[in-house]
């Protein structure tokens, strides 16, 4: 069983200064693969400001900064990579517009024949949920974490699994084969700190690979 990684997602709306200590002080806590940010409803000009601040100290911690839903704010912002969702881009234009060296992952809810579709199209990873409820979005779509196990059996690209995170609720999307766990307010708003999140789910990370 390979070790799960932590996936982080920015909250929903930042205030730049005070969201960039808590980010440090999150990548401070263990291993972070990747932190995506993602600001649906913002401008361009500030997603752009915002994702320049963001990108060095993301990558300073040796984490990959990914853009959500936009490959051409991706590329001018020369991220490690984008996500994308069903209703943005497709994975083959990510691909063509962020080219082969750069990570491109999909959402694909609940669906093995929309991540097949994916991984077939070159995703990096493909993405399953919501598992549990969230407060970040209103999810249209739930998993069951059978679908991380088949995935597993069968694929060979890695799975993401998101939606509702928390350090209490993580082991049996570890156990059923996720690569990945996307958590977002599991750990901007754990009751000890962004720091004591990413050390607990690396905590349990370690002991379920041993």
């Amino acid at each position: 069983m390979r070790r799960a990684r932590l996936y982080l997602i920015t909250p929903p709306s930042i205030e730049l200064d005070t969201f960039s200590s808590a980010l440090q002080d999150a990548l401070a806590g263990g291993d972070v693969a990747c932190v995506q940010l993602r600001l649906k409803d913002a401008p361009d000009a500030e997603v752009l400001r915002i994702g320049a601040t963001l990108k060095r100290i993301v990558q300073d911690a040796s984490a990959a900064f990914i853009l959500n839903d936009r490959p051409d704010l991706a590329a001018k912002l020369d991220a490690d990579g984008v996500h994308v969702g069903q209703s943005d881009a497709s994975t083959a234009q990510a691909r063509a517009q962020l080219g082969k060296d750069k990570i491109v992952g999909a959402t694909c809810h609940n669906s093995r024949h929309l991540a097949m579709e994916a991984a077939e199209a070159g995703a990096d990873y493909v993405a399953f949920g919501a598992f549990y409820p969230t407060e970040t979005k209103e999810p249209i779509h739930w998993a069951d974490p059978e679908i991380l196990e088949i995935w597993q059996e069968t694929m060979e690209t890695p799975c993401v699994a998101i939606g509702g995170i928390t350090i209490d609720n993580a082991e049996p999307l570890v156990r059923a084969g996720a690569d990945f766990l996307a958590v977002s307010a599991g750990v901007w708003h754990h009751p000890e700190g962004p720091r004591a999140a990413v050390a607990a789910f690396n905590a349990l990370f370690d002991r379920l690979e041993a």
